[in-house]
């Protein structure tokens, strides 16, 4: 992805640097148990996370002071792959939904802050807080799904941010509010089932910004299309699951499998449409 050298968001927060940083409140669980419920149900633990929680303020050294060269530079990259979805979803919200679209804004940290959605940590992943309209991202989570995963390449860290925003736009379009209320009511397999559903669709719409970059930028390189779809087999619940030692459970599934994460990016990507997007008529998504 060629993004060096490009306009970069004006709506990002950075919160790194500051030598300052909250306590992850995340219920009480342990750090540990977050970790392996991330590397179980993937990285957006948004649902966790939406129950709020309280932080305490803190002197952190290690996390804190200046930024590192390649802190910066994730800053950038991370800027311009915002500044991307705010043209794309500004035109698809236009063209195809004759709607205005509002940008979020993205919270750069390092170690740990606080969000209304309770405690973001490197633990916790990437979410969307829906209270705030905010998306929280540690960039040293490309490295772990680099090195840990083995889901690298700029493109597959963009398809991280890219499924993040389709939350927002899921929030936009009053998806994730409905969504929400329903799983609250019904809790379970069937609250997981709908989850699944969620995050489908934001593999979709990432699907459909990835098609519009090249479109409307042309800075798609070769293999960048890979990456992402390598991105979603290899966080999808299953795989997650089974290399975490654990025999696959699909009622504790809250992300989708690899097969499906794949697909749905792919149909946004051919597509380019949001009513191919809707993951919530078919039978077996």
């Amino acid at each position: 992805m060629e993004w060096r050298g490009r306009r970069g968001s004006d709506n990002i927060e950075d919160r790194r640097g500051t030598g300052m940083t909250r306590s992850a409140g995340v219920g009480g669980i342990g750090v540990v148990a977050v970790v392996l419920i991330a590397l179980f149900f993937g990285y957006d633990l948004t649902p966790l996370l939406n129950g709020g929680g309280g932080g305490t303020l803190i002197q952190d050294n290690s996390e804190g002071g200046e930024l590192t060269a390649e802190d910066k530079a994730a800053g950038e990259f991370v800027s311009v792959t915002l500044a991307d979805t705010e043209d794309i979803w500004n035109k698809i919200f236009r063209e195809q939904l004759s709607m205005q679209y509002h940008a979020p804004t993205l919270v750069l940290f390092k170690g740990a802050t606080q969000s209304p959605c309770g405690g973001a940590s490197g633990a916790t992943g990437p979410f969307y807080c829906p209270i705030d309209k905010k998306v929280y991202l540690d960039t040293a989570f490309f490295t772990t799904m680099d090195r840990e995963l083995g889901a690298g390449g700029d493109f597959a860290s963009a398809y991280v941010v890219a499924h993040e925003v389709g939350h927002h736009v899921q929030d936009e379009l009053g998806i994730l509010g409905k969504t929400t209320e329903i799983r609250q009511q019904v809790g379970g397999a069937q609250a997981n089932a709908i989850s699944v559903r969620v995050e489908l669709q934001a593999d979709c719409l990432a699907g459909i910004w990835a098609k519009q970059v090249q479109e409307q930028f042309g800075s798609i390189e070769q293999g960048d299309y890979q990456e992402a779809l390598n991105a979603a087999a290899r966080i999808g619940d299953d795989t997650l699951q089974r290399n975490a030692g654990r025999y696959p459970m699909p009622e504790s599934f809250t992300h989708g499998t690899s097969e499906q994460r794949m697909r749905w990016f792919a149909t946004g990507l051919e597509s380019g449409n949001i009513a191919d997007c809707d993951t919530f008529s078919v039978p077996n998504p």
